[in-house]
Formats: C-alpha cells, sequence, structure tokens
C-alpha cells in the first residue's frame, strides 16, 4: 500500500524566490545605493578642497587650509597655528563668507539723547501708588 501523497508541481515554488530578490532589491535601494552616493559626494568635496578653503573637520575643528598634499591638508587653526590632517578628516566645506553690508549706526548725539529719556510708561511725575 502506497501512503504517499502524489506530488504536486505548482506556482507555489516561484513565491519565496520572488520575495528574495525583492528583499535584496529593496535593501539595495534603501541602503546601498544611497551610501555609495553619499561616498562620492564626500570625495568629490574632499577633493575640490583648495587653499584659502575654511573647512570643518569630522571632528568638529574650524580651520583655513593653508597648504595641500595628496594624502594631507595643513589647516590653520589660529593665527600662527597649523595643524596636518588627513584628506579623509575633511567633515565639511564652508561656503565662502560674502561681506556684510554694515547699516548705518547711529549718530553719537542721538545715542546720548536717548540715554536723557526714560525707558518703560512716560509718567508725569505723579506717584500714583
Amino acid at each position: 500500500m502506497n501512503v504517499a501523497a502524489p506530488a504536486e508541481s505548482g506556482g507555489n515554488s516561484l513565491l519565496p524566490l520572488l520575495l528574495l530578490v525583492g528583499l535584496f532589491a529593496l535593501m539595495y535601494f534603501m541602503v546601498i545605493r544611497p551610501q555609495s552616493q553619499r561616498r562620492k559626494q564626500m570625495q568629490q568635496m574632499q577633493a575640490s578642497v583648495d587653499i584659502g578653503s575654511e573647512i570643518i573637520t569630522i571632528g568638529g575643528l574650524y580651520g583655513t587650509v593653508v597648504a595641500i598634499d595628496d594624502e594631507t591638508v595643513t589647516l590653520e587653526v589660529s593665527p600662527g597655528q597649523t595643524n596636518k590632517y588627513a584628506r579623509a578628516a575633511i567633515g565639511k566645506v564652508l561656503p565662502a563668507e560674502e561681506p556684510v553690508a554694515v547699516a548705518d549706526e547711529p549718530d553719537l548725539a542721538d545715542v546720548a539723547d536717548d540715554a536723557d529719556t526714560p525707558t518703560g510708561n512716560k509718567s508725569d511725575g505723579v506717584d500714583k501708588g
């Protein structure tokens, strides 16, 4: 007596394969591809650094590039103080600062006149309290 059930071939064997392929595709588009794009952007940014650029290192140090080598950059962190870093330590290049237009400063005579006038509620000198 043969008790084994007859083997059925159906489309169910294709479903796990499709789920596996879909999982890999999702992982590629959600993790691998954005990470490789960020890496390329960082490499381009680090390669585009020029002397005089203001940067922030990955450790948070602000400085101005004074010398560049193939593998290193030398930063001036304060007048006369330089540090040498690997190019890979560049975290961000700061945009060049545009000159800020200074608003007209008040005349000193106007400031002195304002200092003589009391601030707050104006009263006629009568104590109401």
